[in-house]
């Protein structure tokens, strides 16, 4: 068992950050992680995958947990459709490009996104119109204070927006998820940027879609190699009938997406524009000059810095337009 002691964390996270973890364990398979949380029951315990969604603060005196379960199989499969299973520490682009490679459709939408397979159903990750919701059918995972492994189909995973029970709980390890897929596809219009970055090509394939996603998002995104980053840091709020109402007193080009039950998404990014913050910097955080919604790292170490210039974002935003921005991004 791969156990190891007093680890810099800085290579384990995308923003970069140092902390050192008192214990840092990587199970190859679920019955290696079953034993290591049995030999280690009374430890404070953090799960990490790829370190694309988290920052660290200040050291972690207790076991970081690193699932390292590789491998991507089908199930079973159809004419129609395919059941395929992609282990946690899978790397999520990689798996998306291998499933439009096989002409298997449902997640080109994610292309690009960084991170591990085992943290798409834990944020349930989502782009373009698309959820990982809609496509995950199971998930394997492990309990932390037992070790049993447990299989939660996808209604027992209490999915949201950008929320699942993983996440509300942290009770729990992903080792493996299952997906069903179709193995037809019809491109439909639904995101106008991907609509404007496609015209001109009829009737779009997988790959088309796929390389059109990337190219927008290599645009907008900057590379976490370059300035370190986690992607987009603050979730697109939610408002009431009410509250949209208020805000378009203040903000009469507010983007806004029905979402049902008189609930309206409307753009972070847009509010931090709004508030005077994009491409703004305080020593050596600041947000993407591309893109207000990335918080880049220009150089510290110190994640404490990074926490306080969101909380800044945060009240500024607040003060301005009454809506609290939430993280999307773990802090620790």
């Amino acid at each position: 068992m791969n156990i190891q002691h007093n680890i810099q964390l800085q290579p384990y996270n995308s923003f970069r950050t140092k902390a050192v973890a008192r214990l840092l364990g990587e199970p190859q398979t679920a019955d290696e992680l079953s034993e290591m949380l049995r030999l280690f029951p009374h430890e404070k315990k953090l799960i990490l995958g790829a370190g694309f969604n988290v920052f660290f603060t200040k050291d972690f005196n207790g076991l970081i947990i690193k699932p390292a379960m590789r491998g991507i199989n089908i199930l079973s499969e159809t004419d129609n459709e395919v059941v395929i299973e992609a282990g946690a520490a899978e790397d999520w682009d990689t798996f998306v490009e291998y499933t439009v490679l096989k002409g298997f459709a449902g997640l080109e939408n994610l292309s690009l996104i960084p991170g591990s397979v085992g943290a798409s159903p834990v944020q349930n990750i989502g782009a373009y119109g698309t959820e990982a919701k809609d496509r995950i059918i199971r998930v394997n995972a492990a309990d932390l204070q037992t070790g049993e492994i447990s299989v939660f189909t996808n209604e027992e995973c209490g999915f949201a927006y950008r929320d699942s029970i993983f996440k509300r709980t942290c009770r729990y390890i992903i080792t493996s998820v299952i997906f069903r897929l179709s193995k037809s596809f019809n491109y439909k219009e639904k995101y106008i940027d991907l609509s404007r970055e496609l015209e001109g090509v009829p009737s779009p394939t997988l790959s088309q879609v796929r390389e059109a996603i990337i190219r927008i998002r290599s645009r907008k995104l900057p590379d976490y190699t370059v300035l370190p980053n986690a992607g987009s840091f603050f979730k697109n709020p939610l408002l009431t009938k009410e509250e949209k109402e208020m805000l378009q007193h203040k903000l009469v080009d507010l983007p806004l997406y029905n979402v049902g039950d008189d609930r309206f998404k409307t753009s972070a990014a847009f509010l931090i524009e709004k508030a005077g913050y994009k491409g703004k910097r305080r020593g050596m955080v600041g947000t993407y000059e591309h893109h207000s919604l990335i918080i880049v790292n220009y150089g510290t170490d110190n994640g404490q810095e990074i926490a306080d210039f969101m909380r800044e974002i945060q009240n500024e935003v607040c003060q301005q337009f009454g809506v609290m921005l939430e993280p999307e991004v773990w802090i620790f």
